[in-house]
């Protein structure tokens, strides 16, 4: 069945304002995927926080006009799916990565981080970075570290006077120094 002017017109602006929205959009390509290979890509996708849609050419190209993926989806040719979040650019590149990986059926044709172009080289080493949470954690951490020592080192002082005390009180040490007090 074909597809009406109006209801190009309407894919058209919806994909608009979802890419209006977005500034993380991985742009690939397939070749017979299965129905139940498809399935599994969109779920990998939705885990990541993104969203998955196989677009026609010339509707891509229209939606992004004036955006800043327009580089990325211009010129496009044979079968063209992008997928595209707002969150974090590294799960969904780890997730579309891994999926390349297991199913060579999917391939990349470009990418935009942040309204940058990025080419195919680029987005496997995105997915190969840490995600935000894990740099997150890892600079709490370095910033907790000398705190933590500072607090450690404080807490020795007064720890060790209270063990040195202790051992003097089992071994009566302090009893002869009394005794020649008086």
């Amino acid at each position: 069945m074909a597809v009406t002017r109006a209801k190009k017109i309407e894919q058209v602006e919806k994909l608009t304002g979802e890419l209006n929205e977005v500034g993380n959009v991985i742009v690939g390509t397939f070749t017979k995927l299965t129905v139940s290979q498809d399935f599994e890509l969109r779920k990998a996708v939705r885990s990541a926080g993104g969203k998955y849609q196989v677009v026609k050419n010339t509707l891509a190209e229209r939606a992004t006009k004036g955006t800043k993926i327009e580089e990325a989806l211009k010129n496009l040719a044979g079968v063209t799916s992008i997928a595209y979040t707002k969150n974090d650019p590294v799960a969904l590149a780890k997730a579309l990565s891994k999926y390349a990986k297991d199913n060579p059926e999917y391939t990349f044709k470009a990418g935009v981080v942040e309204g940058r172009a990025i080419s195919i080289k680029e987005i496997e080493t995105l997915a190969n970075m840490p995600s935000k949470e894990e740099i997150y954690s890892k600079l709490l951490f370095l910033i907790n570290a000398p705190a933590q020592r500072l607090a450690t080192v404080m807490g020795a002082t007064g720890r060790d006077l209270a063990v040195v005390v202790n051992q003097g009180v089992k071994e009566n040490k302090f009893t002869a120094a009394e005794a020649a007090a008086q």
